[in-house]
């Protein structure tokens, strides 16, 4: 079988779960596996920047927050599979670097393809920002399948 254990990794971006849904698809047609796969920022995107104006109440609650919606990313990921009748687990790891996160998940975990959405970021915001996929793509261990 060319492909046994997919990472799939998801922000949980309408695209992001359009991906996860062809994963499945292609998981069920492969008798393979899926790992699902969050990598969560220590500080909240949203509230970078705002420093000293936050305090620690208000920091956990963001946390908190942020947590819980990782939860429900993971669990909607694994609801599909479930229903497709594909094994699947979901994996939460804190990181500041998502593409490196992905990267050393696919090496630990031993999956043999990432399967991701990219967002087609180009042009001067695709500069500034840069893409996760595109990292994923130079550093991976694995083939990389994007989906778009």
């Amino acid at each position: 079988m060319p492909y046994s254990h997919l990472l799939v990794p998801s922000d949980g971006s309408d695209l992001s779960m359009e991906a996860v849904r062809h994963a499945v698809a292609l998981a069920a047609a492969l008798g393979a596996r899926i790992t699902f796969f969050h990598a969560q920022a220590s500080v909240p995107v949203q509230v970078v920047g705002l420093g000293e104006m936050l305090d620690a109440t208000t920091m956990e609650a963001l946390m908190s927050a942020s947590r819980k919606d990782v939860e429900r990313i993971l669990e909607e990921s694994l609801a599909v599979a479930h229903q497709a009748g594909v094994s699947a687990d979901g994996e939460r790891v804190m990181s500041d670097l998502p593409h490196q996160a992905i990267v050393e998940a696919a090496s630990r975990l031993g999956c043999d393809l990432i399967l991701m959405a990219s967002h087609g970021r180009r042009g001067l915001v695709g500069m500034l920002i840069g893409s996760e996929t595109q990292r994923v793509l130079v550093q991976s261990p694995c083939p990389v399948l994007v989906y778009r």
